[in-house]
């Protein structure tokens, strides 16, 4: 999983600290790209001593090494760098530093999406003590959005239920979905896989769960077994295809 960095560790904690020279400096466009250099698979960030006069904010730490995000719109050409998407990172690269990549998005997405206040439509500042945005003058303080969804292995007997969406990511994948206001995360898979292939399921139980950065949620995994009925009625407006595929057809 993206986030098992073990023996290192992520330090998410806020702390209101200026950017140095060998800090690695976070740039992404308006596309939400980020601006990375490659030696091998390994991935390479930009320095902090190019960005002295910018303005930035401390994200995280992973051991030793400090994460800042540049929050001005530039894009700059360095030689031995280009700009990526988030799942051009993911395919392309391995390590840490894609966990770090994957956690500054989600960050530089909710900077980017919360400019001004809500409420009233003062620009916002960012809070000097918590990881926080808040309005100088209604005093609305924002903080980071977090969306919980569910991801659920639904099987029967010797088989997992295998979908395809169609649009967006175009491989094979479990049933997903993003949790409603009000309901359980149980209540979420039962309602998910019903939705999206007209299974009933039961004896849901937890897996796991992971920090996805580049949908801005938290992805809660899940198994549960096909109750009753097993043939499937798939939301075609949703998914390409839905199947049973047996556990020795799984590569």
């Amino acid at each position: 999983m993206i986030q098992d960095i073990f023996p290192s560790k992520l330090k998410n904690e806020y702390k209101n600290v200026k950017m140095k020279k060998e800090d690695c400096l976070l740039i992404f466009d308006q596309e939400g790209r980020i601006l990375l250099g490659e030696e091998g698979d390994e991935i390479m960030f930009p320095l902090g001593k190019m960005g002295e006069k910018l303005r930035t904010v401390y994200l995280f730490s992973i051991d030793e090494k400090r994460y800042f995000l540049c929050l001005e719109k530039l894009e700059p050409e360095l030689k031995g760098f280009a700009f990526y998407g988030i799942r051009d990172v993911r395919d392309r690269f391995r390590g840490k530093e894609v966990y770090a990549v994957f956690t500054a998005y989600h960050l530089w997405r909710w900077y980017a999406d919360n400019v001004f206040c809500g409420r009233c439509g003062t620009s916002l500042e960012i809070d000097d003590k918590e990881r926080a945005l808040r309005c100088p003058k209604c005093g609305n303080v924002i903080y980071p959005r977090i969306n919980p969804a569910v991801i659920v292995g639904v099987i029967k007997g010797d088989c997992l239920l295998i979908t395809r969406y169609r649009r967006g990511f175009a491989q094979n994948a479990l049933v997903a979905g993003f949790v409603e206001i009000g309901e359980t995360l149980e209540e979420c898979v039962a309602r998910e896989v019903m939705e999206e292939t007209g299974i009933k399921v039961k004896n849901v139980r937890y897996y796991k769960s992971q920090p996805w950065g580049m949908a801005q949620d938290v992805l809660v995994g899940f198994f549960c077994e096909a109750d009753g009925d097993e043939e499937i009625r798939m939301d075609e407006t949703e998914l390409k295809y839905a199947e049973w595929v047996r556990r020795s057809e799984i590569v």
